[in-house]
């Protein structure tokens, strides 16, 4: 199974396998399940072509399926102030867009990334 430009095992639970997808953990991939009303224990392999387009849409546009703000893994973004929750190639493109504001800007966080030091 192929979602979001990642390879998904059919022969986990989808739940668990919606983990392999980078931005999306386990808590956020079974409220996906849920908002989707699939079965939290059918297998990856599964899910019909109708499921798997929902499930995209869902993390696509999880606002609008009433998951709240606080769930996502972007909230109120440095350039536009919106939430939402970003996913595999968007992700390690907003965290390298952070690093390098951080080190512009000269930020303890960023100077550390800079010099390769540990960093909380």
């Amino acid at each position: 199974l192929r979602v979001l430009n990642t390879n998904i095992d059919g022969r986990r639970k989808a739940g668990y396998a919606l983990t392999a997808i980078k931005g999306v953990g386990r808590r956020f991939a079974h409220v996906i399940l849920r908002k989707a009303d699939i079965d939290a224990s059918k297998r990856a392999g599964e899910l019909t072509e109708d499921e798997v387009e929902r499930v995209m849409t869902i993390i696509a546009n999880p606002r609008q399926y009433k998951i709240p703000d606080w769930f996502l893994n972007r909230q109120k973004d440095i350039k536009d102030g919106k939430y939402s929750q970003v996913t595999s190639n968007n992700l390690d493109t907003k965290v390298r867009e952070d690093l390098e504001r951080m080190k512009k800007i000269r930020v303890h966080r960023g100077l550390r990334h800079y010099w390769n030091l540990r960093v909380r």
